[in-house]
């Protein structure tokens, strides 16, 4: 699908915006879907423009929306999520990649500036990042199993808390008192 809506930044025009509008088709729905481990996914559209900022940068803005449907992490049944988002990059002429392994990223929307700037591809990256990462169903909730030998008096998470039991025979004391 980015193939497709990927625009040179040549002949994107230096003093207007440029704006552009995806809805993806019902065969490319279906590649992302499985590309991101969704359920379902519906109602997906990226809009925007797209702009100069100075004499070589570039910045995208624009509105995602779409509806997805993961599996609950806890039921496995499906969970499906509204998502609504604002989204921004920016690309710069003069971007270096980090020396270091371990840096401190202070802009995480800025990027290197290329021959193309494909609103496609940001859209892909920007739904992957706002779905929910631990999808839960209402109500879903984890009870406490307990697992031991056979024979055994199982250790349960109070058991594992010793000072749990200290604060409430300090609190009775203090009642005695």
């Amino acid at each position: 699908m980015t193939d497709q809506t990927a625009l040179r930044v040549a002949d994107l025009p230096q003093n207007s915006p440029t704006p552009f509008a995806l809805r993806p088709d019902s065969e490319a729905l279906a590649a992302l879907k499985q590309e991101l481990g969704l359920l379902g996914l519906r109602k997906v559209s990226f809009s925007g423009e797209i702009r100069a900022q100075g004499k070589s940068d570039w910045v995208l803005t624009g509105k995602l929306g779409a509806t997805v449907v993961q599996p609950c992490v806890i039921t496995l049944e499906p969970v499906t999520t509204r998502i609504d988002t604002d989204v921004r990059r920016v690309f710069l002429a003069d971007w270096r990649e980090p020396e270091s392994e371990e840096v401190e990223v202070t802009d995480d929307e800025a990027e290197a500036l290329g021959a193309e700037i494909d609103p496609g591809a940001v859209m892909v990256e920007a739904l992957s990042l706002a779905l929910p990462q631990y999808p839960r169903k209402e109500g879903a909730g984890l009870g406490q199993a307990v697992y031991t030998e056979p024979g055994k008096q199982a250790m349960t998470d109070d058991d594992a808390k010793p000072f749990a039991g200290l604060a409430g025979l300090r609190d009775k004391l203090k009642k005695d008192e």
